[in-house]
């Protein structure tokens, strides 16, 4: 008998999760409804995706999360809800296609909204914003003009009055990797090191500690994303660190400024493709590229959209011209150059 009660909670337990996952393949398959897996903080896609449901009527459901999001849908394969990838970095966009989760898109909207040197030509991953990787320079204790490059980052008269972020955090290992690209790699990591030599501290925190850091006097320069200066001009708490520094657009006179970029992909095996594009093409749009301007401070892509009156005060962004595909490509080797000269040790 109690092999015949095992045999009958087994078969239970199978049936109980049989039922289950039908009834979770009928909630990713239900007619008006997109499933979004995000990297990005639900405080930013939340609104638009409230505007996309009203002109719609499809309803957006969300999995929110920094890390492992992508290792998640690697591992739910051929059986993951997901739809549309939204990825808050481009060195996780190209994973996104590296790992074979997205699938190529050919869409007319999409093209005509986002330039071509935003999205992959066989449409696996689209860019929606970017941000400038820029300077937050003391008022108090750097010279309007003192430092005005990367390069300038590692010169020793800096020494011990820099602050970065850890080496290995996606920001910081895209910019090295296009530091490679423009001078190679013993230079960049003849770079890296003067920059190492140069820190007040062990990299920690993440950018707007590092801008507080600068507030306090731990140190005079600081290695931020643009759209930071805005956040905290827009917290009453954090407005004290924005208005001890000035900005500084690295490289501005020449090459240009190193910008990264949030994206998005079609899911591999999307269950409500038709539903997906439609928020895909919502997404690149202006109503959404508008709220990214004047929610997050980023600047769109989206041709016909300007950055907000805030940023446009920050003067006209001139771009690293650097294909983001190439920067990405070389994260490897810059994973290696932090890791060789123990930029967080």
């Amino acid at each position: 008998m109690r092999a015949i009660k095992v045999g009958v909670s087994a078969l239970l337990g199978i049936a109980a999760i049989a039922a289950a996952q039908m009834g979770a393949a009928t909630v990713a398959n239900a007619e008006g409804v997109v499933n979004v897996y995000s990297m990005r903080q639900p405080f930013l896609v939340e609104p638009i995706f409230e505007k996309f449901t009203k002109e719609t009527g499809i309803e957006v459901k969300t999995v929110f999360s920094k890390k492992g999001l992508l290792e998640r849908l690697e591992q739910e394969g051929e059986n993951s809800p997901a739809d549309v990838i939204m990825t808050s970095s481009f060195g996780d966009t190209m994973r996104t296609v590296e790992m074979e989760l997205t699938q190529p898109v050919e869409n007319d909207i999409l093209n005509a909204q986002i330039p071509a040197e935003f999205r992959a030509e066989d449409g696996r991953w689209f860019a929606l914003t970017t941000r400038a990787r820029i300077l937050y320079v003391s008022k108090d204790r750097v010279e309007p003009g003192a430092i005005s490059t990367y390069e300038d980052l590692a010169d020793p008269k800096w020494k011990g009055r820099i602050c970065t972020r850890s080496g290995t955090h996606p920001y910081n290992v895209q910019l090295v990797a296009s530091m490679i690209l423009h001078h190679g790699k013993d230079d960049a990591k003849a770079w890296l090191e003067g920059l190492k030599n140069n820190l007040a501290r062990k990299p920690q925190g993440n950018d707007r500690a590092q801008i507080k850091a600068v507030s306090e006097g731990e140190c005079d320069i600081a290695l931020g994303n643009s759209y930071y200066m805005g956040k905290m001009l827009a917290d009453e708490e954090q407005r004290v660190w924005a208005e001890s520094v000035n900005l500084v657009f690295p490289n501005a006179n020449d090459r240009g400024t190193h910008v990264n970029a949030s994206g998005m992909g079609l899911a591999k095996g999307s269950p409500n493709r038709e539903n997906a594009l439609k928020l895909m093409e919502f997404l690149a749009g202006k109503t959404a590229q508008g709220i990214y301007a004047e929610a997050n401070y980023e600047y769109p892509v989206h041709k016909d959209v300007a950055p907000s009156k805030l940023v446009q005060g920050w003067g006209a962004l001139k771009r690293d011209s650097l294909p983001l595909e190439k920067v990405a490509a070389n994260r490897n080797d810059a994973v290696k150059l932090v890791n060789e000269v123990g930029y967080n040790e």
